[in-house]
């Protein structure tokens, strides 16, 4: 087997002004396949693409997903299920038969957006449901705590405090539960027991809202899952990358 390195990185706001950062962010991790959350400035994605090296990259206008890529990849296409708000990304690199499925769903920790993130997940399982027997990769940004993992209200930003008190001051995450119950691994917890992993904000790290998920079957295919926090991931972007080592 050999071994394939994938990023999974929100680069906020389309990571305009600040390509140098996020090339040089990517560039530290080696990635062979970015998968892109806020990607939605094509111009921005072209420029970081160049600085990191990476000979393929793409967009789609008015979504948030894109990537990255070393090498070519053989396929790549956005869905965006029926109902559904937000498109999902899947790409197949050249040379194997893996898919990768980049998410990233509704922002806002509240109740009701948490219902939305469920929604969504739901809508991608079914769309993704033929794939379950074979090696796949679920990863992007989920919005969305795991369970038994605890939100720090007085740690939240003022501006977004209200809708969690809307809720009733408490939000029921169920979102990973529903990829867990669908035969899914969390495999940045599956290696990492008792590290937190917070991802987000990289100004003041407190909460884990970036995943990368595969089959139950082909959890030992991951053999490293960590949390990219460089000097330079600091001052790209709100979220820290998740990386993941992959064998292929």
């Amino acid at each position: 087997m050999t071994r394939l390195r994938l990023l999974s990185y929100n680069i906020r706001y389309g990571g305009i002004g600040r390509e140098d950062a996020l090339a040089s962010t990517i560039a530290a991790c080696e990635p062979d396949l970015v998968l892109l959350q806020e990607a939605t400035d094509a111009d921005t994605v072209k420029r970081v693409a160049e600085r990191a090296r990476m000979g393929q990259w793409a967009t789609f206008k008015r979504q948030s997903l894109g990537f990255l890529s070393r090498q070519p990849v053989e396929h790549f296409e956005w869905h965006r299920p029926r109902f559904s708000r937000h498109a999902f990304l899947d790409v197949v690199p050249a040379g194997t038969s893996i898919r990768f499925f980049g998410v990233h769903l509704s922002a806002v920790h509240a109740a009701w957006t948490e219902r939305r993130r469920l929604f969504e997940i739901r809508a991608l399982l079914r769309s993704v449901e033929r794939h379950q027997p074979g090696f796949h990769v679920l990863a992007g940004d989920f919005n969305t705590l795991a369970p038994g993992e605890l939100l720090d209200v007085s740690r939240l930003p003022l501006r977004l405090r209200p809708f969690l008190w809307l809720s009733g001051g408490r939000v029921r995450w169920r979102t990973v539960q529903q990829i867990i119950d669908a035969g899914y691994v969390d495999t940045f917890r599956q290696l990492h027991p008792r590290d937190p992993g917070y991802t987000f904000p990289t100004s003041d790290p407190h909460v884990r809202l970036d995943y990368v998920f595969v089959p139950r079957a082909f959890a030992d295919r991951v053999t490293v899952c960590r949390v990219a926090n460089g000097d330079d991931a600091t001052r790209a972007s709100d979220h820290f990358p998740l990386l993941a080592d992959l064998s292929v």
